[in-house]
């Protein structure tokens, strides 16, 4: 499983390589491709269809023979990004003999965490197609050490190890050359990256990647380290549960959805704010003989999990976390609480995972936020809010969330996915 798992980290620097890679993945075990504006009323559920729109996947599953009447939805809920430096539209400065590269700050960055490595570039590029077609959009990556955003010496900051300040503007723009400003800027790499005329690079979303690769860690190789563990473990885990799936219940649809933009609030054309999964159950439902009234009967009875990365207890900083509630890595998946719905799991939903852990025999932990700190959230609040339906908030233990680079057990990648797997066979 761990080998999986870095693969497809591996295969996805950035959240469009992320539903990319999915696809392929579910595509291999006989879902049929499809997309958003095809139509999904010939789609064999029971073979099962997979679509994708950026970085947005929803696949599903379900029996030939499921009862409209009896109609539910086991949904797995996860997201494609994480938090990273993201090239600018008119990206190209420098300044004493440097070449640079503008960025933005995505998400709720560890700065600190992107000093001093080696990244490359990946995302998606909007090119001119020529002969009267219209734009096309392809996936790019170069793995090439371009960047670096050097740190000043301590001998230039003798206070940085009492406390790093860095501006998000000033102190975190990378490097990629020497000789400042020229002609020959970023437009034209990408150009000739892409084979194609400068003027033929219309707009790109862009971003840096650490470039280490995922490992095993520690004495005896019981933990590793990757960048974008948040949440790549649990798209890859939801992946592998949909795909492994034997058997279905003859009473449920089995969906899930990797969604974009949840590091920014999720309020995009493609995050779990907008009507993507809403949309996408109504047409299951459609395409299984259901009517709008029995659609609606089948959301009030389903249940999502929202898998996201939790937080395992910190050796050095115990007294961040509440002393009762103290996750370890390769201890099992986490069921996340809050009573002000930062998680959106309650008594019932939350019953309903351990009935899963259980069926799975793998061990669970439970997570609750320290009181006096303010608590992070998911998409499980607002699929909750936004279909009505029960969700319970999960995920597997880790250090260092949203730096460049994560620390997770090695057994848990494992455990999470015949978690999931459980959940969708029994629901």
């Amino acid at each position: 499983m761990l080998d999986s798992l870095f693969e497809f980290i591996e295969a996805s620097p950035s959240p469009y390589h992320a539903a990319a890679a999915a696809v392929e993945r579910l595509v291999a075990t006989g879902l049929v491709e499809t997309g958003r504006s095809d139509s999904w009323s010939e789609l064999d559920a029971a073979q099962g269809f997979v679509a994708r729109d950026g970085g947005t996947v929803v696949a599903a599953r379900a029996t030939e023979s499921v009862d409209p009447d009896r109609l539910r939805f086991s949904v797995i809920g996860a997201h494609t990004d994480s938090p990273n430096l993201r090239i600018r539209p008119l990206p190209d400065s420098g300044a004493l003999g440097y070449r640079q590269l503008g960025v933005e700050i995505y998400g709720g960055v560890l700065l600190n965490s992107w000093l001093d490595r080696d990244l490359g570039l990946s995302g998606r590029v909007t090119v001119a197609s020529g002969a009267g077609d219209g734009p096309r959009t392809v996936l790019w990556r170069c793995d090439r050490a371009l960047l670096r955003v050097p740190q000043l010496a301590i001998h230039l900051d003798r206070d940085a190890n009492d406390g790093l300040k860095l501006d998000r503007q000033q102190h975190m723009t990378p490097v990629w050359g020497l000789g400042g400003l020229s002609a020959d800027g970023f437009r034209e790499f990408l150009a000739e990256e892409l084979a194609v005329e400068p003027d033929a690079v219309l707009a790109w979303d862009v971003m840096a990647h650490d470039l280490t690769p995922p490992a095993r860690l520690g004495r005896d190789g019981e933990m590793y380290a990757a960048a974008r563990i948040d949440s790549l473990a649990s798209c890859h885990a939801a992946v592998e549960a949909l795909a492994g799936l034997k058997a279905l219940p003859d009473d449920a649809a089995a969906v899930i959805v990797l969604f974009d933009h949840e590091e920014i609030g999720s309020d995009s054309a493609t995050g779990a704010g907008s009507p993507i999964l809403a949309d996408a159950l109504e047409r299951i439902g459609a395409a299984l003989g259901a009517s709008r009234e029995q659609y609606l009967r089948a959301v009030a009875r389903s249940l999502c999990v929202s898998a996201d990365g939790a937080h395992a207890v910190h050796p050095n900083y115990p007294e961040r976390h509440e002393p009762q509630h103290l996750p370890l890595l390769n201890g099992g998946p986490v069921i996340k609480t809050n009573v002000n719905v930062r998680y959106a799991t309650d008594a019932r939903t939350h019953a309903r995972f351990v009935a899963a852990c259980d069926a799975a025999d793998v061990p669970y932990q439970i997570y609750s936020h320290r009181g006096d700190l303010p608590c992070g959230s998911t998409i499980g609040p607002i699929t909750a809010s936004r279909l009505g339906m029960g969700v319970v908030d999960v995920g597997s233990p880790q250090l260092s969330m949203h730096s460049a680079r994560e620390l997770g057990g090695c057994e848990d990648p494992a455990m999470l996915t015949a978690a999931l797997g459980a959940f969708l066979a029994e629901g």
